[in-house]
């Protein structure tokens, strides 16, 4: 399969009138122990059925983000453009909103590649030994004006970007099928 021409970052719009959601929380309402579990580029593990809270009232979105790790978070309608799209590399995970009567899921990009390009991006700088964190030692501590390279994609569609997980990469094609479908609450960044 050819690679696409172009990838995008997806992220939320952050306009004001929008909605805001917390963190998702577990059956019994607590919060989910690790809140990178949906960011990291990998399956989730999760056990049982989801909840999210609304922080702020607002507009409803077909796709935003929960919480301070930023979960994913798409109507059923983007769901399952997701899954048609792109089924090998996202996992869906039905979760309940406070208040919505709408079905929502939390999307999970479960592939992480290596593709940042450090000499294309405006400016990518790593964590040093003098910043005192060894757990992060060698992973990007800041990314501006990212570009991948786009060779070392393969053939995915959805992704996270290694060592920079922050980052939601998905395909053209992707990006035209929502647009199409008028989904709100998403922006598109060319990487």
């Amino acid at each position: 399969m050819p690679n696409p021409s172009r990838y995008f970052r997806l992220r939320p719009d952050m306009r004001r009138g929008k909605w805001s959601l917390g963190e998702p929380l577990d059956e019994a309402g607590n919060e989910v122990e690790d809140i990178r579990e949906f960011t990291s580029g990998r399956p989730a593990h999760v056990e049982g059925r989801l909840r999210l809270t609304i922080d702020e009232p607002g507009k409803r979105l077909d796709y935003s983000t929960a919480g301070a790790g930023m979960t994913p978070v798409v109507n059923i309608r983007v769901a399952t453009l997701f899954a048609e799209l792109a089924g090998d590399d996202v996992q869906l995970i039905p979760v309940d909103i406070k208040g919505c009567p709408d079905a929502y899921q939390i999307l999970v990009a479960t592939r992480l590649i290596r593709c940042i390009d450090d000499e294309a991006s405006e400016e990518a700088l790593y964590w040093q030994p003098e910043d005192e964190r060894p757990d992060k030692l060698g992973m990007y501590r800041s990314v501006y004006g990212m570009r991948i390279d786009r060779t070392k994609v393969g053939g995915a569609k959805v992704f996270r970007t290694w060592g920079w997980s922050v980052a939601l990469i998905v395909s053209e094609d992707l990006k035209v099928a929502l647009e199409r479908a008028n989904v709100t609450g998403a922006k598109f960044e060319e990487v």
